[in-house]
């Protein structure tokens, strides 16, 4: 890889994995590969959705996957300095961004979630997944990517007490979907929303708590 040509994206622009593409591989060096990337996101989250991604074909990487996985590494070549950088601010403003794709497996069609969590005004966690179960409507998917938020905002505001710092009230957490931000403000149960009843629950509680503030932000470049 030394010789090899940089990449401007972690993934491959509109690639679409799937099982069983291509030739067989090594299985071990594919899992050596991958576990090395996914050390590497612990300071690089511009490349957690591609190893989430390739991390789901460990148990049978074909060549497709490999090429994918070989791609992350030509893009950390084309940005070698590329890390995380803290701030001193003087607030402790605690935020979250979350969002969601919509049966993006082509495999089983479950979505990914995806999470990232700011501490005054400093990345401080992230997360890519896919989701455990099909969601049926983009809105169910972003509602879950929502929920997985709010209990990362929770886990950070009760680490920050245990260290005597101050949080302050509500937490933010900015959303692209309207209609998901809709329904956690509605106190009407619709039939569309009962598949998603516990995260709406949830979710309708810790807004009327004050816990949490949601807001639209658009996805839009």
């Amino acid at each position: 890889m030394l010789g090899c040509k940089p990449a401007d994206t972690p993934l491959e622009p509109n690639s679409h994995l799937k099982n069983k593409e291509g030739k067989p591989v090594d299985k071990g060096s594919y899992q050596r590969l991958v576990g090395r990337l996914i050390y590497l996101t612990h300071t690089r989250p511009d490349i957690v959705f591609a190893v989430s991604i390739v991390s789901q074909y460990m148990h049978d990487p074909h060549s497709s996957h490999l090429e994918a996985a070989y791609r992350i590494l030509r893009y950390l070549k084309s940005s070698p300095g590329r890390g995380i950088l803290f701030s001193q601010n003087s607030h402790l403003t605690v935020e979250a961004y979350t969002d969601a794709d919509w049966a993006g497996c082509p495999d089983d069609r479950r979505s990914t979630s995806g999470y990232c969590t700011f501490v005054g005004g400093n990345l401080v966690t992230w997360r890519s997944k896919k989701q455990m179960v099909v969601a049926r409507s983009s809105v169910e998917a972003e509602y879950r990517s929502v929920a997985h938020g709010i209990c990362e905002l929770l886990w950070l505001q009760g680490l920050l007490a245990d260290l005597n710092f101050s949080v302050q009230s509500p937490m933010k957490l900015f959303c692209d979907t309207k209609s998901a931000i809709s329904i956690a403000h509605n106190p009407v149960q619709h039939d569309r929303t009962k598949h998603v009843e516990i995260d709406r629950h949830f979710i309708k509680e810790k807004l009327e708590q004050g816990v949490i503030i949601m807001h639209f932000i658009s996805s839009e470049a």
